[in-house]
């Protein structure tokens, strides 16, 4: 590899640019070197707007060009697993957008890919929802604020359903597999705090069955939830409820409690990146704010730990290939017990 880490992007969407371009160009020796979308016209107008060298017609001719040391994958989920694969079997490091994959076959496939090459770098953006959070929540749960915990209860919703918006890629399962909403993401926090689930119990509902489809022009039936509950155990017996709802106006939330035999956390997300921590131990009268210290807020630094542990001054942290197969397998058994009627027990395989 050159002094100079070239990348190529696959799906230079929205969070790709919001994210990824500009903070890979902010750090020295880095070159965003190539660009593919999903039309010749779009990629032309992605590499005009981003200053990008070079485009190509499709992502395998991105994979297989030989100036491409690592590739960033910002498509949808559906691209993700073939994309992974053929990057590694050609040499290069990987960083995808989450969710991981299509479901948990894809996401072990990758994983299983990943392992046979150890000396290249994998990586999937990770779920940054309580990022800012994570070490003070972490530290109190392990110095025993809320001593043994014995619940959970998440509630997440964007409100009341609008019948009329058009189908999303997020509703379309044939680009979004088994994930659902942000469940993915929030159950990816939930386990850097409190470790996977061992068992989930679960019910779904499609409350608008059809949208208009603006590729094809045509009514498509809804296979993807709008509303989500499940029940999970954890490693100690402790028992999580979690909602997923894009139907459910004035929900409270999004919120996560935690209900120990000592005492409670909260944590509030109160608009874009604002989150409130708040807690009360055995003997006080009511839930109290709790500081989050300047040291204790992790940041996002997504591209500074993919070039880092590219060139070995790193490892990945957030989040790993690992990581994100737990995640495809809670969301596939969310899946396969609403499907099935059943508790479905982790890991899958």
């Amino acid at each position: 590899m050159t002094s100079t880490i070239r990348i190529g992007v696959v799906g230079a969407g929205a969070n790709t640019r919001l994210h990824h371009i500009p903070k890979l160009k902010r750090i020295d020796g880095v070159e965003i070197a190539a660009v593919v979308n999903r039309s010749r016209a779009s990629s032309e107008r992605a590499a005009q707007e981003l200053a990008i060298a070079r485009v190509h017609d499709d992502w395998r001719a991105l994979v297989d060009d030989p100036a491409i040391d690592a590739v960033v994958i910002g498509t949808w989920p559906y691209l993700h697993c073939p994309i992974t694969l053929a990057a590694l079997a050609a040499g290069k490091h990987v960083l995808t957008e989450a969710r991981l994959a299509m479901n948990a076959a894809e996401a072990r496939q990758m994983l299983a890919a990943s392992r046979a090459r150890p000396d290249l770098v994998t990586q999937v953006v990770p779920g940054p929802t309580t990022f800012a959070a994570d070490p003070m929540v972490m530290q109190l749960l392990a110095e025993g604020y809320v001593g043994e915990l014995q619940a959970i209860d998440l509630r997440v919703s964007t409100g009341l359903p609008d019948r009329k918006a058009p189908l999303h890629w997020r509703m379309n399962r044939d680009y979004s597999g088994v994930n659902i909403m942000s469940m993915g993401i929030w159950y990816e926090c939930l386990a850097r705090w409190v470790g996977p689930a061992r068992a989930v119990t679960a019910r779904t509902r499609v409350a608008v069955p059809y949208r208009l489809d603006q590729e094809s022009g045509g009514r498509r039936s809804i296979e993807v939830p709008d509303h989500v509950e499940v029940l999970a155990d954890l490693a100690n017996g402790a028992i999580a409820r979690m909602h997923w709802s894009a139907v459910a106006g004035f929900m409270p939330g999004p919120e996560v409690c935690l209900y120990g035999d000592e005492g409670t956390l909260r944590l509030e997300v109160r608009g874009r990146d604002k989150l409130v921590l708040s807690g009360a131990r055995r003997g006080d009268k009511e839930l109290a704010p709790i500081a989050i210290p300047e040291e204790k807020i992790y940041r996002w630094r997504v591209e500074e730990e993919f070039i880092g542990a590219i060139r070995g001054q790193e490892p990945v942290r957030r989040t790993s290939f690992a990581d994100a197969v737990n995640y495809m397998e809670f969301t596939e058994a969310v899946h396969l017990s609403s499907r099935e009627g059943r508790r479905v027990y982790l890991p899958l395989a």
